[in-house]
């Protein structure tokens, strides 16, 4: 599965709805050219159609720590996973949660077959994390994310100290690296540095040609 890429739309009128459906097909159509690896988050509302239209695997962009009940507003794992979701993010800079809710959100994608990832803005939260065996965990600094400048160029450090933090803890955990990553080099780099794979939303959903970036993205992957 790893390296991959793997495109958040996050809440952009260019990843919502119908043009979210078109942005997954042009990822479909560049794994498919590039026999390369993609995975897309997606609002909750558009897995169900995205997953139907693509054969790359779609994620939900969060899931709460809880089950069938009254929860109101709530992200349930159940439901992303019967829409087609394959996996998730969670705790995301954006919305975070604290760490007992994090290892509940893990454990509710074990009871339910979806793949967690986990970010998290510092190594040591990583760290943390990382006791609670998730499959992947990205490391991504919130002043880098939307920006353009990565944090595999302006913090190289992090994507080291997590990747040991992580392995010291669980060495199957594979880190990823997210926040302001926009072209080959950024990529490039955050591999030599450990990562297996990156994260990115703006410089890929608000592009006047994101096929073209996500091909340029791939690259650095070697």
């Amino acid at each position: 599965m790893t390296p991959f890429l793997l495109i958040n739309f996050k809440t952009y009128k260019m990843g919502t709805g119908r043009e979210a459906l078109e942005l997954a097909k042009t990822a479909d159509k560049v794994a498919s050219e590039t026999g390369s690896n993609i995975i897309l988050s997606v609002q909750s509302a558009d897995i169900r159609q995205i997953s139907k239209a693509v054969s790359v695997p779609v994620f939900a962009q969060n899931i709460d720590p809880i089950k069938y009940g009254s929860h109101t507003g709530w992200s349930l794992a159940e439901a992303v996973a019967e829409a087609g979701a394959k996996g998730t993010l969670i705790n995301h800079s954006e919305h975070q949660s604290r760490l007992k809710d994090i290892e509940k959100s893990i454990n509710r994608c074990r009871e339910t077959g979806l793949i967690p990832v986990c970010c998290a803005a510092t190594p040591a939260i990583a760290e943390k994390i990382a006791a609670f065996s998730p499959d992947f965990i990205s490391i991504e600094p919130p002043e880098l994310i939307g920006g353009t400048v990565s944090v595999s160029k302006a913090r190289p450090e992090l994507i080291e100290d997590t990747v040991r933090r992580v392995h010291k803890v669980n060495p199957d955990i594979e880190v990823l690296c997210g926040a302001g990553v926009g072209n080959r080099e950024d990529v490039e780099k955050a591999v030599e540095l450990g990562a297996r794979g990156v994260l990115v939303a703006s410089a890929i959903v608000k592009s006047g040609n994101p096929g073209l970036v996500m091909k340029n993205l791939i690259k650095g992957f070697g």
